[in-house]
């Protein structure tokens, strides 16, 4: 290991704090939080096997989807740990039908920022050890400091973040953040709980050989998505390209910046509004991916434009490798009605 690349994250965030245009500690200490809740549910899923956290937890979320026992238990831990170290004064969160409001021990509440998160994204797949992830998004909050958090704080375009990241919890444990100054990926020691700088100033190509969706319902898919998964079969020049689909989105997003790639979840006639959520999926993911020198997309047009309207509103989404993305994007628009 270089002597860059021994580097902690907490010896980073502090010597990266100036490069943030709102440098004032707190943001620092909020991934901090995030960085310790992550470490405790790294461990708890590196026990899936061992311990009863397997499984369905016997409820839906507001979604309508089954929750599985990890996602409570990441819910719950980073709610906690958000809560109890007192740095935001908002927490939205798939797993929860509203946004909390947090409030001080004074019951009133100075702090800056709102933080919106998938806790454990592809948790259904950890009964058979796929590797699962956290997705989170920082904004500041738009309501006047020390009055309780509104809707319109969590209902902000995706060009107003000022952090975000995932962490993959897989064969380590990784966590990958932007605040705006590129993209820096952080994997964890687990013999002495610390997250090291491994992989510096991260990079996506502008063109890729990978693409990940789910070819199982290609029926269902938009006549602009058939024809570009055709484009990607056909042998012609560098293709055909590979298919590669974990099914956990933050896995095949982490491995699409590494190679190149494009990952797509367009909508269908199954889902005619698309599947994954605006806020707390697609918009940290799209940031992270732009400035990591990707595209995140709706198909038509910029994701981070998209106007939120709900909480948990979802969007159609094609992410990754620049070229790709607008390859897809050509398909779409020429195949509109």
């Amino acid at each position: 290991m270089t002597t860059e690349r021994s580097q902690t994250l907490g010896e980073f965030i502090i010597e990266k704090q100036e490069d943030f245009k709102y440098s004032s500690g707190e943001l620092s200490r909020l991934i901090n939080s995030l960085r310790l809740a992550a470490k405790v549910v790294s461990h708890q899923v590196n026990q899936a096997g061992l311990v009863d956290i397997v499984g369905a937890f016997g409820k839906q979320n507001v979604q309508g989807e089954q929750q599985q026992k990890l996602d409570v238990f990441a819910n719950d831990v980073f709610i906690k740990t958000l809560i109890n170290r007192e740095i935001v004064c908002g927490i939205a969160s798939e797993e929860e039908d509203d946004f909390i409001s947090i409030h001080g021990r004074d019951g009133n509440n100075d702090n800056k920022y709102v933080v919106l998160m998938d806790p454990l994204d592809g948790s259904s797949n950890i009964d058979v050890n796929v590797s699962v992830g956290t997705i989170f998004s920082i904004y500041r909050r738009v309501t006047p400091v020390g009055t309780p958090v509104t809707m319109e704080d969590f209902l902000q375009k995706g060009d107003n973040q000022v952090a975000a990241g995932y962490i993959v919890y897989g064969s380590s444990t990784m966590l990958v953040y932007t605040t705006g100054n590129g993209v820096h990926g952080f994997t964890l020691n687990p013999a002495i709980g610390t997250f090291f700088l491994s992989h510096p100033n991260m990079k996506i190509n502008e063109d890729g050989h990978i693409y990940s969706i789910n070819e199982g319902n290609y029926v269902h898919f938009p006549q602009g998505v058939k024809e570009y998964l055709k484009y990607c079969q056909a042998e012609e020049n560098d293709r055909p390209y590979t298919s590669r689909y974990i099914g956990s989105l933050v896995s095949d997003i982490h491995r699409n910046i590494l190679k190149g790639g494009i990952y797509i979840y367009p909508t269908s006639t199954k889902a005619p509004k698309g599947k994954l959520r605006l806020l707390y999926e697609c918009n940290p993911i799209a940031y992270i991916v732009e400035q990591a020198g990707g595209k995140a997309s709706d198909g038509y047009g910029r994701i981070m434009e998209v106007e939120p309207t709900e909480l948990h509103q979802r969007v159609p989404f094609f992410c990754g490798s620049k070229n790709m993305v607008e390859k897809a994007e050509e398909f779409m628009k020429n195949n509109t009605l």
